[in-house]
């Protein structure tokens, strides 16, 4: 069994990709990092992936398909139901935080935008999984 934490980063924007993947690097968090760049993928990876992530983190603001609605598709899946959701968001709107939590995102967090809120990011998601860096 590996001690990796399984993360599913769900991300259209490739800067913060990179950052993310840096972060992790920086802080030692042993990983496999699966990354969807578009909502409409999440459709197909929900329907064939044969294991569910330790956590899912996903940006609100995706193209074709909105981050509201991706998150409702896993919440309604009932093999990704009970993994842990972080929504990151550059949206400070009340709605968006109240929808997401009334649809079971454990954590509602403003999009960090350098490189000490990635690492900060990543003590929540170490904290969400129940585990340790490397």
């Amino acid at each position: 069994m590996s001690d990796e934490i399984q993360i599913l980063l769900i991300e259209d924007d490739q800067d913060d990709v990179d950052l993310f993947q840096y972060a992790l690097q920086t802080n030692a968090v042993a990983c496999e990092l699966n990354v969807i760049m578009q909502g409409d993928e999440i459709a197909p990876y929900l329907a064939t992936s044969p294991s569910q992530p330790d956590i899912i983190v996903m940006d609100l603001n995706l193209p074709l398909v909105h981050g509201r609605d991706v998150l409702k598709q896993i919440k309604a899946t009932d093999h990704f139901r009970q993994v842990p959701v972080l929504v990151l968001t550059t949206s400070s709107a009340n709605e968006d935080r109240d929808y997401c939590y009334a649809m079971g995102a454990n954590e509602f967090i403003t999009k960090p935008t350098t490189l000490a809120g990635f690492n900060s990011l990543m003590s929540a998601i170490v904290h969400l999984t129940g585990t340790g860096s490397r």
